[in-house]
């Protein structure tokens, strides 16, 4: 109710600003899903000026806006942006930069399934909802302070292949998330729990950033390093290390999950048969 108001605007802005003023002389720092409520262009100005002598580079979840200049019509992504450094490089030597725009979106949530069917149809779907646009399949990796960065928005990180085909090519794995929606349910627990997943299928490192948590860095091993607690402001400082090559879970071109469903049931079968057979 608060956040998608003018004072809501202000007070976040107001919020990063402070958090993040001790941090720009890092190499990276990690913005939430959605950090600033409004559409990133409007954003953008007051985001160079909070970071006039920024060596780090800023990855931030933003909701970014582009006209069709044909049509006009506009189209509205859920995003994550790479900005470099505007102090000097990062230590690596390197700045940032790119634009991820959110591939899974959340049916109901950020888009109506069907809404040609739906609205109209059935008073529910005339509701004023999102209606979020889906990012392409392929999409150039992120940069950071040098490195590519797996980006996964939300609940995205529960998709183990989307995740592994980044991860391929990406040095380090970022996923920044809203989680106001869960509360205090089990539901934020749940999601790092999956993050976690991620690092570990993949061998990589990966940053969780979250605006009410759990904002925390897990190693290649799937084990977190550093975590703020929930539902209270702070800021998280640690150390992420770049990592290589290919684990036989990202490799893979399907899951390798899928053999051993089919092969569990069809190897029961055998053996009931063989049972069978012998006690005949």
């Amino acid at each position: 109710e608060m956040k998608w108001t003018p004072e809501g605007w202000r007070a976040a802005l107001a919020r990063y600003e402070a958090l993040s003023a001790p941090l720009w002389g890092r190499d990276i720092v990690f913005w939430p899903e959605a950090a600033i409520p409004a559409p990133h262009h409007h954003n953008a100005e007051r985001i160079a000026a909070m970071r006039a002598d920024a060596r780090a580079d800023l990855v931030l979840g933003a909701t970014i806006a582009s006209v069709d200049p044909a049509t006009g019509a506009s189209t509205h992504h859920n995003a994550a942006l790479s900005t470099g450094g505007t102090g000097g490089t990062s230590a690596t030597g390197a700045t940032g930069g790119g634009v991820y725009r959110k591939r899974r979106l959340v049916p109901f949530g950020e888009y109506v399934p069907l809404a040609g069917l739906l609205r109209g149809a059935i008073a529910f779907f005339d509701l004023p909802m999102s209606h979020m646009a889906a990012g392409a399949d392929r999409q150039p990796l992120l940069r950071a302070a040098g490195l590519s960065v797996g980006m996964a928005i939300c609940y995205e990180v529960a998709y183990p292949r989307a995740v592994a085909e980044q991860a391929r090519a990406a040095a380090l794995l970022a996923t920044v998330s809203n989680d106001t929606w869960f509360g205090a349910s089990i539901g934020p627990p749940q999601h790092l729990q999956i993050a976690r997943m991620r690092a570990l299928e993949t061998g990589r490192f990966l940053v969780r950033a979250t605006n009410n948590g759990i904002t925390a860095i897990v190693d290649e091993r799937g084990r977190v390093t550093a975590r703020l607690p929930q539902f209270k402001a702070g800021a998280l400082t640690g150390e992420i290390h770049a990592t290589s090559g290919v684990t036989p879970f990202a490799g893979a071109p399907f899951s390798p999950l899928l053999p051993a469903l089919i092969a569990w049931p069809l190897a029961m079968f055998v053996l009931r048969w063989l049972r069978r057979r012998a006690g005949g």
